[in-house]
């Protein structure tokens, strides 16, 4: 059984100006001092020396985020394309609230978020396509080191996605929202079996209900 710990990165300024990130890689994108912070919270509340390596999506947020989680553990790090956040085409940088005013029809209101129909207008990823990308990867990682437990620092659309490929890619993708910044999502798969359990999600340290 291959354990996936999923950990989405700290805040940025982008994310506190809700913007879309998707794929930017530029100083805006980088971890704020709030996000910063979190990532050294998580790193005293979530002891991962029992774990075997962490692998990281290449963006600057993720890998400053792996950076701060592994002070102690000093795991061995490397990095995967297809930890990716989706790219949302030509809404990356935009403000969500200005695009949710100027497409309505193409949000949820309920999770201020994009439907699987704006990929049409934005040119962006497809939520299939990601989902296929993040189930591959744990596929071919889960054959790779069927017995590892592996920190997985990466984006809250990409832990999404994992997500729904776990519980059987359903029909309606918006019934999973989001985690939040420096959550922990844990995700077993039995390459046995081919079989995928979720296991707990959106845990955040120090959480205040």
């Amino acid at each position: 059984m291959t354990e996936f710990y999923f950990v989405r990165h700290g805040q940025t300024a982008a994310n506190a100006a809700g913007l879309k990130q998707g794929t930017i890689n530029s100083e805006i994108t980088y971890l704020s001092e709030t996000g910063k912070k979190q990532a050294e919270s998580l790193q005293k509340g979530f002891d991962i020396s029992f774990a075997d390596q962490i692998i990281a999506s290449p963006l600057q947020r993720t890998k400053d985020t792996a950076t701060i989680l592994n002070q102690s553990a000093n795991l061995p790090v490397t990095y995967d394309k297809r930890l990716l956040e989706i790219s949302y085409g030509k809404w990356d940088g935009q403000k969500n609230a200005d695009l949710m005013a100027q497409y309505p029809d193409l949000f949820d209101h309920t999770l201020n978020d994009v439907f699987p129909s704006y990929a049409d207008v934005a040119d962006g990823e497809p939520f299939n396509q990601v989902i296929g990308r993040v189930d591959a990867f744990m596929t071919d990682v889960s054959e790779k080191y069927p017995d590892q437990s592996i920190i997985l620092v990466t984006h809250g659309f990409t832990i999404k996605a994992a997500v729904l490929a776990a519980i059987g890619r359903p029909d309606d993708m918006m019934v999973v929202e989001e985690p939040d910044n420096t959550s922990v999502t844990r995700i077993t798969k039995n390459v046995s079996t081919d079989s995928y359990y979720l296991r707990y999600y959106n845990r955040v340290v120090n959480s205040h209900f």
